[in-house]
C-alpha cells in the first residue's frame, strides 16, 4: 500500500536518528506532512533532503517550548512520540536523579506533548497518538532495567488511559513495545562497555530470532498504527522483539 498517509500532519518526536528517523521516513513514503523534531539540530539537519519534512528544534523537557511548538503547530494528525533513554541497573543501584530523568524523558515528555495538542486534535475530530514503549516495560521485565523498566510500564497506563477517557472524541493512542533494536544509542551503550563484541553478542542472545531488530520494522508499525487502516485499533500495545517475550 501507498499515500496511507497522505497529508496527514504528523509530529515525530527524537526524529534524528534510530527508530524517529525512520519512522520520519516511513511516514515521507506514506505521503505524511511531518515536523520533525529534536533537541539535536545537528543530527535533524541531516533530514532536509526527505520529501515533506519540515524540521524544528525542541527539547520534550521544556515544558513551555512543547506549550509554544503545539501553539504553532495546530492540530495533527497523528503523533509519535519517540524520546526515551535506557538507564542500567537494579533498583539497589538506581538513584534519585535516574529515576527523575527517566520518567522525566520517558514518561513525562508524553504527558506534556499530549496535553498540549490534545485540545486542537479533539477539536479536529480526532487523531492518533502513537507511543514508543519497550519489552521491558510491558509485558516482561529484564534484569538490570528498573528504571527504564518502571517507567515505559508507566508509558503504558498513560497510553490506556488517553484511549479509554477520549475515545468519543475520535482520539486513538496505541504504544509499541520494541525488543532490541540497532541504533545509534545502543551502537553508543554497547562501545560504553569496553568490550563491544562480548556486549553485541549478549543484546542479539536476548532475541531468539537471533538478530537485533530494525528500526524499519518499529517503523511499518507505526504507520499502521497512524493511518485509518488501524481505526477500529486503540489502548494497545504491540510487541516487536525477534521472540524475546516468549
Amino acid at each position: 500500500m501507498v499515500d496511507r498517509l497522505k497529508d496527514k500532519l504528523c509530529v515525530v518526536t527524537a526524529a534524528a536518528q534510530g527508530i524517529g528517523r525512520a519512522t520520519v521516513e516511513a511516514f515521507s513514503r506514506e505521503g505524511a506532512r511531518i515536523v520533525a523534531t529534536d533537541v539535536n539540530e545537528e543530527t535533524l539537519a541531516a533530514l532536509a533532503g526527505i520529501p515533506n519534512v519540515t524540521t524544528r528544534k525542541l527539547d520534550v523537557l521544556d515544558a513551555a517550548a512543547i506549550a509554544a511548538f503545539a501553539a504553532e503547530t495546530g492540530a495533527p494528525d497523528v503523533l509519535f512520540n519517540c524520546a526515551g533513554i535506557v538507564h542500567a541497573g537494579t533498583i539497589l543501584e538506581a538513584s534519585e536523579a535516574d529515576w527523575e530523568r527517566a520518567f522525566d524523558l520517558n514518561a513525562r515528555s508524553m504527558f506534556r506533548l499530549i496535553k498540549a495538542f490534545l485540545p486542537a486534535m479533539v477539536a479536529n475530530g480526532g487523531a492518533s497518538i502513537v507511543n514508543i514503549a519497550s519489552v521491558a516495560g510491558v509485558p516482561m521485565g529484564v534484569t538490570n532495567r528498573f528504571v527504564y523498566s518502571a517507567s515505559k510500564a508507566a508509558v503504558i497506563g498513560l497510553t490506556r488511559s488517553i484511549a479509554i477517557d477520549f475515545i468519543k472524541d475520535g482520539i486513538r493512542c496505541n504504544a509499541i513495545c520494541p525488543g532490541t533494536v540497532e541504533s545509534p544509542s545502543l551502537e553508543g551503550r554497547m562501545h560504553a562497555t569496553g568490550d563491544y563484541d562480548k556486549a553485541r553478542a549478549a543484546f542479539i542472545a536476548r532475541q531468539p530470532i537471533g538478530r537485533l531488530g530494525k528500526a524499519e520494522e518499529i517503523a511499518a508499525i507505526a504507520v499502521h498504527l497512524a493511518s485509518d487502516e488501524s481505526g477500529y485499533t486503540t489502548g494497545q500495545w504491540f510487541t516487536a522483539d525477534g521472540g524475546m517475550s516468549l
